[in-house]
């Protein structure tokens, strides 16, 4: 087939996009007001891409047009999908389209509030250094993988499985169209809000995928009590996880260090030590998570998975290090929700518990600007010595009652941690620029950030290079 994908750039659009090209069709693609790192991935892929929506883009023999689901994109207004509609060209949705085409696989949905992007990329990884030729599909970027998307020759599918909706018209959550065999659990916690008013809608899709899981396949669960509360409705075999003991797989003896090592112990007595680059106490736990599903599941040996944990460097955004000289270290963390964000920084604190920390934050997506989740700053920057914040965006504002970047910098000031707003990059850096040098830097958004990820690191690799050399 030809496929267009109208909204490419999406995290999710493009890896299915590779997957198809992969899988032998021929695929094009379009977008407009992205940034990085997305667009310049995406520019490296190989497709023929406009940054434009125009009804050039499609070709006169197209078959299929995937419409990404950005509030940016405009839905039926966008001019790519009124050309569509009037040529009578079949129009989906990525989630429907990678439903389809791996419905006759032995899917594994990797699902969860938080975790679900770095296990489906560690998951495929370790899959892929222990021999297995595994399909993936990941809604972000991992260094350790060649792409964000592989269509793979064994029967496995590791699918990043999404709970928010399909679209504006399809309120279901994207992981229920893809026909889990198995389904990894990280973690279920309120989010989304703007589509989920409370837990209890928040929690139904889950419940939804836990009973698509067939008798024969596996529940891998992290053993918390939301969790506990709704694994009934699998009527799979279930097996737990965490990071403390537990009935099931577990991490023991855990040192944490610039690499952190600790025990895996699994029933029967099984242990299996590994160490890991990737910082924080919830990546031990992703780690637990991947390592006891595939050790279950027979999929690769005890010294393959040893070996792959130990050589994944994590995906992009999740607590990447910027600065390559700096002495005062910029680190990129991914804060979309409450939980991602508050993980990020419990990362900063226990790898530099010396060094005070400032937070970059970006409230980009709709839960962090709505009003419903005003709340959550009360707690999230705890720990913090300063956080500058820079304003929230606009799009899809009129969809959920909007906070105003006076009342989010408000709600801040009144925990006591001293909050700047700044409305530019030149800003920002000049409010960077009062450091003494002992500090750690965290940048925490799921947005464009003004830039910042790849305009600060030089000027600190800059300013600070000197001291690490002395050092």
């Amino acid at each position: 087939m030809r496929i267009h994908f109208t909204g490419i750039a999406g995290a999710g659009m493009a890896a299915a996009a590779l997957m198809m090209r992969e899988a032998g069709h021929t695929v094009s693609g379009s977008d407009a007001d992205v940034f990085p790192p997305m667009s310049t991935y995406v520019e490296g892929l190989g497709f023929r891409i406009s940054w434009a929506f125009d009804p050039a883009n499609l070709d006169d023999d197209l078959d299929l047009l995937v419409l990404g689901a950005s509030a940016k994109l405009g839905g039926e207004a966008n001019v790519e999908v009124q050309a569509a509609r009037r040529r009578g060209i079949r129009i989906t949705t990525f989630p429907e389209l990678v439903g389809e085409v791996t419905e006759a696989r032995q899917n594994t949905v990797v699902a969860g509030s938080f975790g679900k992007s770095t296990c489906t990329a560690l998951m495929a990884h370790v899959l892929r250094e222990g021999g297995v030729d595994t399909g993936w599909m990941i809604g972000a970027i991992s260094p350790s993988l060649p792409y964000t998307g592989h269509w793979g020759a064994a029967a496995q599918v590791v699918l990043e499985g999404d709970e928010y909706i399909v679209g504006p018209t399809d309120r279901r959550s994207k992981f229920v169209l893809y026909h889990p065999r198995d389904v990894l659990l990280t973690s279920l916690v309120h989010d989304h809000v703007n589509v989920f008013p409370t837990f209890a809608e928040y929690e139904a899709p889950f419940r939804d995928l836990l009973r698509l899981i067939p008798a024969d396949g596996l529940l891998m669960a992290r053993a918390s009590d939301p969790i506990r509360a709704i694994a009934d409705e699998a009527a799979c075999r279930i097996v737990w996880y965490d990071t403390n003991p537990c009935d099931g797989w577990y991490a023991e003896g855990v040192e944490f260090g610039d690499v952190s090592r600790f025990t895996l112990v699994g029933p029967g007595g099984r242990r299996v030590a590994l160490a890991t680059s990737l910082l924080g106490a919830h990546n031990i736990e992703n780690i637990v998570g991947v390592c006891g599903y595939v050790l279950e599941r027979g999929l690769v040996r005890e010294a393959e998975l040893a070996s792959a944990v130990a050589s994944f460097t994590g995906i992009r955004r999740r607590l990447d290090r910027l600065t390559t000289r700096s002495a005062l270290p910029v680190i990129e963390g991914f804060g979309s929700s409450y939980e991602k964000a508050r993980s990020a920084i419990e990362a900063m604190l226990l790898h530099y518990p010396e060094r005070p920390l400032t937070v970059v934050f970006e409230p980009h997506t709709f839960s962090w600007r709505s009003r419903d989740a005003l709340h959550w700053y009360d707690t999230v920057f705890g720990g913090a010595a300063r956080v500058l914040i820079v304003p929230p965006p606009h799009h899809g504002e009129t969809s959920h009652s909007q906070s105003s970047f006076a009342e989010i910098l408000a709600r801040v000031a009144a925990t006591g941690i001293p909050v700047e707003g700044v409305e530019t990059a030149e800003a920002a850096t000049v409010a960077l620029s009062r450091m003494k040098g002992d500090e750690v830097v965290l940048l925490l958004s799921s947005g464009p950030l003004l830039g910042l990820p790849d305009s600060l690191p030089p000027v600190f690799d800059a300013r600070y290079g000197k001291q690490e050399a002395a050092a």
